[in-house]
C-alpha cells in the first residue's frame, strides 16, 4: 500500500507539471500586438495575432509590442529663446512602433529616449527665435520638431507621427507686459473705433441737418409761393367783386335818380355810425348837417305841394336802367381833354401878351436914350415869336378791364 500511494502521487505530480509546460508552450498573442520570442535568450521570431505553440522550455516570449498609435505627454520644460527669456513648453508625441525587433533590441527605452531627444531639439529650435516668434511659431516649430524626430527614432523602429506643443509659457512680468500691451492695444482700437464712430455720426448729423434745412427752406418758399398767389388771387377776386359792387351800385343810383332829399336822409341815418365808438370822447357836428337839414326841410315842403304833372310821382317804382359807365368815362374824358386844350391856348395868348408889353417898354426905353445922348436913334430889335408852351399830357386812356 504505501509503495502504491507513493507511485500515484508521483504520477499525480507528473501530470501537473506536463499540464504545465503545455499550457506555457501554448501563448496567444491580441490583435494589434506582436510578441518576439526567444531561444535560449537569442532572438528567433516574432508572433503575430493568434494562438502560437511554444518549445517548453527553450521558446520565451520575451517582448509583446503594442502597434497601435501611442501618445506620450511629456512634462514641462524650461527652455531660453534668444532674446535670453525663460519660457516653458509642454510638448505630446504622437508615435507608432512599426518595427517591433528593432523597438525591442536597438533602444533600451525608447520612451526616455524620444523624451530627452525632444527636449532637446526643443533647445535648439527656440534658441534660434525671440519670444515673439516663439509664441507665433508653433506650426513651424512642430514641423522641425517631427522631422528630427523621425529621422533619430526611425533606426529604433518607431515613426512620430505628429509632435504638438500644448502650451508655452512666458515668465509672469513678460505675460505682465504682454497683457498690459494687449490691453493697450485694444484700448487703442477701442478709441478709434469709438471716434470713427462719433465721426461718423456727426457727418450723418451734419449731412441731415443740412438736407433738412434745405428742406425746410424749400418748403418755406413754396409756402410763400403759394400764400403769395393765394393772396393775389384773392385780392385780384376781391378787386373784382368792388368793381362789380361799385359798378352796380353807380348803375343803381344812376338808374334810380335820388334827389338831394334822399342823400340828405341817408346822411342823417350814418350820423350815429360816425359818433359811435369806445376811443370817441367829443363828436364835432359837420357843416354838411345844416346841407343835409336844408334839403330835408325842401323835401318836407314839397310833400305838401302837389306833384307837377311832368315829374314823375314818387310813391310809383321804376326798375333801375342800366348805366354804360366805360360810355360815361369816354365822355368825361373828352371834356377834361377840350378843357385842357382851352387852357394851353389861354396860356400860350397870355405868353405872347407878356411878350409885346416887354418889347414895347424896350422900345420906348431906348427911344428915351437916342434923345438924350443926340445921336442916331438905333434899329429897334423885332419882336420874337414867343415860344410854343409843352403840349402837356393826357393822362392815358384806363379802360377797366
Amino acid at each position: 500500500m504505501p509503495g502504491g500511494l507513493i507511485g500515484t502521487v508521483l504520477l499525480l505530480v507528473l501530470v501537473v507539471v506536463v499540464v504545465a509546460i503545455l499550457l506555457r508552450s501554448v501563448r496567444v498573442i491580441r490583435q494589434q500586438q506582436v510578441g518576439v520570442v526567444e531561444r535560449l535568450g537569442k532572438f528567433k521570431r516574432t508572433l503575430d495575432p493568434g494562438p502560437h505553440l511554444l518549445v517548453p522550455l527553450l521558446d520565451t516570449v520575451r517582448y509583446t509590442m503594442d502597434m497601435r498609435e501611442a501618445v506620450v505627454p511629456f512634462p514641462p520644460q524650461g527652455v531660453i529663446t534668444e532674446d535670453n527669456l525663460m519660457v516653458s513648453i509642454d510638448s505630446v508625441i504622437y508615435y507608432q512602433v512599426v518595427d517591433p525587433v528593432r523597438a525591442a533590441y536597438e533602444a533600451q527605452n525608447y520612451i526616455q529616449a524620444i523624451e530627452q531627444l525632444t527636449m532637446t531639439t526643443l533647445r535648439n529650435i527656440i534658441g534660434g527665435l525671440d519670444l515673439e516668434q516663439t509664441l507665433t511659431s508653433r506650426e513651424e516649430i512642430n514641423q522641425k520638431l517631427r522631422t528630427v524626430l523621425d529621422e533619430a527614432t526611425g533606426k529604433w523602429g518607431i515613426k512620430v507621427n505628429r509632435v504638438e506643443l500644448r502650451s508655452i509659457e512666458p515668465p509672469a512680468t513678460i505675460r505682465d507686459a504682454m497683457e498690459k500691451g494687449a490691453r493697450a492695444e485694444r484700448d487703442k482700437r477701442a478709441a478709434i473705433l469709438l471716434a470713427d464712430g462719433q465721426r461718423q455720426s456727426q457727418i450723418l448729423s451734419a449731412s441731415g441737418d443740412r438736407e433738412a434745412s434745405i428742406l425746410r427752406a424749400q418748403g418755406e418758399r413754396e409756402s410763400a409761393v403759394l400764400r403769395a398767389q393765394a393772396d393775389r388771387q384773392a385780392s385780384m377776386l376781391r378787386a373784382e367783386g368792388e368793381a362789380q359792387a361799385i359798378t352796380t351800385t353807380f348803375n343803381a343810383i344812376h338808374a334810380g335818380k335820388p334827389t338831394q332829399a334822399l342823400l340828405s336822409y341817408q346822411y342823417l341815418r350814418m350820423l350815429p355810425n360816425l359818433a359811435r365808438g369806445e376811443s370817441n370822447k367829443m363828436w364835432i357836428v359837420p357843416s354838411e348837417l345844416n346841407d343835409a337839414l336844408k334839403g330835408l326841410g325842401a323835401l318836407a315842403g314839397a310833400s305838401v305841394a302837389k306833384p307837377a304833372a311832368d315829374e314823375p310821382d314818387p310813391s310809383e317804382f321804376s326798375a333801375p336802367q342800366p348805366v354804360d359807365v366805360f360810355a360815361e368815362i369816354e365822355a368825361q374824358k373828352k371834356v377834361d381833354e377840350e378843357s385842357s386844350a382851352a387852357s394851353v391856348e389861354q396860356a400860350i395868348a397870355e405868353a405872347e401878351a407878356l411878350e409885346g408889353r416887354r418889347v414895347a417898354r424896350l422900345q420906348t426905353s431906348q427911344a428915351g436914350n437916342a434923345l438924350t445922348s443926340g445921336s442916331q436913334p438905333q434899329p429897334q430889335p423885332q419882336p420874337q415869336a414867343a415860344e410854343p408852351a409843352p403840349e402837356v399830357n393826357q393822362a392815358p386812356d384806363v379802360r377797366p378791364e
